[in-house]
């Protein structure tokens, strides 16, 4: 297509997105009381668990409204991923390979089922990290919190642990890329094993072991089967070079026509 085709589907494309957004923080509107209730829930254990003030602070007259907008849009936001994901796959395929559509078809599909699983294993932990972070503070203080700056908390723990699930779908990607190689990601799999056992034993629901490996067990899974999957392509990539290798070898072994015209001419 010439380029104002597809400046025009791109706005097409946007509009869809924007609609899905927006309708998705309609729904988030109406959700945000019992989000709220949620979220400040670790708040208030903390209040009459511990004796210590925990309350979220609202420092202005407009921040509780400005802080359910923030809120509805950001669940509008994680409501419409699936259809803004999809806007942004149908717009780069056209220009693609069929092989090439597949696997960046196969990755989306993977990508956003693993990112709601990191959203909500995120929101499962919020209580315990609120709780375990609080700790810190010292005998006769107490924790009045920004509301503003309560969410921002809120959301960036919530994108992580989702970006986090999404890792295993990246490293496939740069794998299959070429980019990387499944035995120097197996090279370095104390080092992710150490880390994932580290985070979910601060943010694991209960003091018991069972509970920090319910946590990291679905982490640990997903990166050693990216790391199958891995290799599996590495042997596959390594048979299909052998192959083309192989396949040059017996092209340049072999006499043109050319050639064999002139040697029977000579004999």
């Amino acid at each position: 297509m010439p380029l104002k085709e597809h400046i025009r589907e791109l706005r097409n494309r946007l509009i869809v997105c924007a609609v899905a957004v927006l309708a998705g923080a309609v729904g988030g509107w109406f959700l945000y009381d019992p989000v709220m209730a949620a979220v400040q829930q670790p708040m208030f254990e903390i209040s009459a668990q511990q004796g210590r003030q925990a309350e979220i602070n609202f420092g202005s007259v407009g921040s509780p409204f400005d802080l359910k907008i923030q809120i509805s849009i950001f669940l509008g936001i994680l409501i419409s991923s699936p259809i803004w994901i999809y806007q942004v796959w149908a717009f780069i395929t056209p220009g693609l390979k069929t092989k090439e559509r597949r696997y960046t078809l196969g990755f989306m599909l993977a990508a956003v089922p693993l990112f709601l699983l990191g959203i909500y294993f995120g929101w499962l932990v919020l209580p315990e990290i609120v709780k375990v972070l609080t700790m810190f503070t010292p005998a006769g203080g107490s924790n009045i919190i920004l509301a503003t700056d309560y969410l921002t908390f809120v959301m960036r723990m919530l994108l992580s642990l989702g970006v986090a699930f999404l890792t295993p779908v990246v490293l496939v990607g740069i794998n299959f890329a070429g980019l990387l190689s499944g035995r120097r990601i197996v090279k370095s799999w104390r080092i992710i094993v150490f880390v994932v056992c580290v985070v979910a034993a601060m943010a694991a629901p209960g003091p018991d072991a069972m509970s920090m490996f319910l946590l990291a067990g679905p982490l640990l899974f997903l990166f050693f089967v990216a790391v199958g999957v891995c290799l599996v392509n590495d042997k596959r990539r390594e048979r299909r070079q052998a192959a083309r290798e192989a396949d040059i070898a017996k092209t340049a072994g072999r006499a043109t026509p050319l050639e064999e015209l002139g040697g029977s001419a000579e004999s």
